[in-house]
Order: structure tokens, then C-alpha cells, then sequence
């Protein structure tokens, strides 16, 4: 049986949440699923999902395909890296290495991001205020402006040159006579 981890919406309108559920490729999207893996709350910032990894790996190793809406959520769990490893051959302690590593740097990332977006808001705070503490002091000193001199451009006339003019050489259509059957 073809089968897909996917998400299944449910939650009122204008308010989504979804279930990541296993289901056959061929139902529909809030069609019958053999098993609910976790879920997916768009609308929350914070704690926004929650998946079982054990499930969502069997269910890789069983042959499921993971839609893309469910690959980023894996993506951001770490999951998509440990099925890498797992798909490589390496051996538990070196998946569990590389899981500690990727959570050091996970959280490193996480801090830049933060601090970026911070340090792009404060930009912009700065810049809002300069420009009223500007205009206040235009108000108290009008700014003096000399009209500029301009010359007016010297145009003389172009030159032009009569086209010459030859006769066409013509020569007459040949015709060939019609034979008649």
C-alpha cells in the first residue's frame, strides 16, 4: 500500500489546526487515516507541534512518503537528519553524536535570528526618529536656494544632404507557352 504522512486539517474557519497523521496516497485530505502520528497548531507561536519520532521513522522505514508541509516540521525537530543518518548505516552512538551537535548549533542559530530581527527593529526605531528630530530643525531654518543659471543651448541646424535617386532596372516577366492536352 502506497502511504503518505500528511497533514489532516481540522479546527474551525480562520482557525487551522492539523493532525499529522499516515494515510494511504489515494484517500482524501481529512480521509480515514491508519494512524496519527502528532500535530501541527499554525496560528501558535510557541509550541506550535508536537510528532512522535518513533512512529514518523517506522512509518519512513515502511516506505511512507512525507508531504512537504510535514518534511519542514521534521526538518525543524532534527528528524530529517536522523533518518539520514539511519539511512547511511551508522550506528547509534554516531546518529546520537551528530543529533547533540546539531542541537548546539540548532540553538546558536536560534539566537542569531533573534538577535538579528532585534537589531532590525531597533534600526528602524532610530531611523523614524531621526527623521522628526530633522524636520524640527527645518522648521526653525529654512534652508536658502539660489535659482540656478542656466544657458540656453547653442542649436545650429542639421545638414542634410538630398538622396540621390536612380532609376530602377526593370526587365520583363518571361513567359513560358501553355501546352494544351
Amino acid at each position: 500500500m502506497a502511504t503518505k504522512i500528511r497533514l489532516k486539517r481540522i479546527g474551525r474557519r480562520n482557525r487551522p489546526f492539523y493532525r499529522l497523521i499516515v494515510i494511504d496516497s489515494r484517500k482524501k485530505r481529512d480521509g480515514a487515516a491508519i494512524e496519527q502520528v502528532g500535530w501541527y497548531n499554525p496560528i501558535s507561536a510557541d509550541n506550535s507541534y508536537e510528532i512522535n519520532d518513533e512512529r514518523i521513522l517506522h512509518w519512513l522505514g515502511e516506505g511512507a512518503i512525507p508531504s512537504d508541509a510535514v518534511k519542514k516540521i521534521m526538518r525543524q525537530e532534527g528528524l530529517s537528519l536522523r533518518w539520514h543518518l539511519m539511512q547511511q548505516g551508522t550506528d547509534e552512538k554516531e546518529i546520537e553524536k551528530e543529533m547533540k551537535k546539531w542541537e548546539m548549533n540548532r540553538e546558536n542559530v536560534l539566537a542569531d535570528r533573534k538577535s538579528k530581527k532585534l537589531e532590525k527593529l531597533s534600526k528602524k526605531s532610530e531611523e523614524s526618529q531621526v527623521p522628526a528630530d530633522v524636520n524640527a530643525e527645518s522648521k526653525e531654518e529654512p534652508a536658502k536656494e539660489e535659482p540656478a543659471k542656466e544657458e540656453p543651448a547653442k542649436e545650429e541646424p542639421a545638414k542634410e544632404e538630398p538622396a540621390k535617386e536612380e532609376p530602377a532596372k526593370e526587365e520583363p516577366a518571361k513567359e513560358e507557352p501553355k501546352k494544351e492536352e
